[in-house]
């Protein structure tokens, strides 16, 4: 039985034109994905500071409806053996709803009825 070999240095030569090409190409993603950074960094503090102003003018009965929802969602997806990223994400909106709400009655702040436009 004859066997015959075949020069492997062009397999090798394609391998490596491919994976510089591969490199070459996550290389240019990156650098794109990184130039976006700032603008989407500043467009989630915009959102982020949003959200706090609509929480801050919500009645204490809505958030703590609103806390203890998420903290249900949250227990919930953490009992039913939900993946920790989301049961982090279902917690953001019940810490933000539950500071605030110990915030107001800390004594921080003016009491709703006393507060002026």
């Amino acid at each position: 039985m004859a066997t015959t070999t075949r020069p492997t240095t062009t397999d090798d030569d394609d391998l490596a034109t491919t994976a510089k090409g591969i490199a070459g190409e996550v290389a240019d993603r990156a650098a794109a994905a990184a130039a976006k950074l700032p603008d989407a960094a500043s467009a989630t503090g915009v959102q982020i500071g949003r959200a706090n102003d609509l929480i801050q003018r919500e009645s204490d009965e809505v958030l703590a409806v609103g806390t203890s929802l998420s903290l249900g969602l949250a227990m919930g997806l953490l009992l039913g053996g939900a993946n920790r990223l989301l049961v982090i994400l279902a917690l953001i909106p019940a810490s933000a709803m539950g500071y605030t709400l110990f915030d107001r009655h800390n004594g921080s702040r003016l009491p709703r009825a006393s507060r002026t436009s």
